[in-house]
């Protein structure tokens, strides 16, 4: 199974990939699809190509997005909940089922503990997936955990 990891931003969208067989992954592919932040509607249209781009790339089977929870900066929320109904509206059209994790449910199922910082969460990222080098990009190393997640999860029926 490949899985396709997605960590929504509004300048910076986090993507990984992984192949799973049981517990066993294998990484694909990770990177950030980068926006200038300016024009709205040029940052839709980017993504959506981007996305569009990587889901014919890799073909993935199912992808795995992190639901979001703000509880101080509304104004962010909102513009990072409009960039993933993009992400989710070009996943439908492309007929890719979706899963979805919160930050915690992101940490508990790749470090076990729910309250994890970003170092530990990248930490076992790694390990997972036996790279030797640190991932530089904090978006690409969120989207790899999310696309392990998507592989561990069971599946909903309606994936």
């Amino acid at each position: 199974m490949i899985v396709l990891g997605i960590d929504p931003g509004t300048t910076r969208i986090g993507f990984g990939v992984i192949r799973a067989r049981g517990n066993m992954f294998q990484p694909l592919g990770h990177g950030v699809i980068s926006n200038a932040g300016r024009d709205r509607a040029y940052d839709f249209n980017n993504t959506a190509r981007a996305l569009t781009e990587l889901v014919e790339k890799y073909k993935p089977s199912v992808a795995s997005v992190e639901r979001l929870f703000f509880s101080k900066n509304q104004k962010t929320a909102m513009s990072v909940s409009e960039m993933r109904g993009v992400i989710l509206l070009v996943l439908a059209n492309l007929s890719i089922p979706v899963r979805e994790f919160t930050p915690l449910q992101v940490k508990q199922h790749i470090c076990n503990y729910g309250l994890a910082d970003k170092k530990q969460v990248q930490k076992m990222v790694r390990l997972l997936l036996n790279l030797k080098e640190e991932i530089t990009q904090d978006d690409a190393a969120d989207a790899l955990a999310l696309a392990i997640c998507g592989a561990l999860a069971p599946s909903t029926g309606k994936d």
